[in-house]
């Protein structure tokens, strides 16, 4: 894996941990998994959990990431969702 698909891959696992862990657009998620499995359950803690839920984000994205890397199909989406991570710890620091 090149040094730019590992960064993107990065980029991508950081972005959609942040997404299922703490966004409010996946809320619903969260409290559907809470509500499904109790809301002291493995499930809900790793829905909640940025440690926890972002090796089971690293995996098919590393996978993906090794088999094609070099290619558009991985190199666009991977790049939108570094730059989404990004811009949101930047807006922390600059607002």
């Amino acid at each position: 894996m090149s040094l730019a698909a590992f960064l993107l891959a990065l980029g991508v696992t950081c972005r959609v941990t942040r997404f299922l862990t703490k966004d409010t657009l996946a809320a619903g998620f969260r409290s559907w998994i809470g509500a499904h499995f109790g809301d002291d359950s493995r499930a809900a803690y790793l829905v909640s959990c940025g440690w926890c839920a972002s090796i089971w984000v690293a995996l098919p994205t590393a996978v993906y990431a090794s088999c094609w890397g070099g290619s558009p199909w991985f190199q666009v989406p991977a790049t939108a969702l570094t730059l989404s991570y990004l811009a949101g710890v930047a807006s922390r620091w600059l607002d």
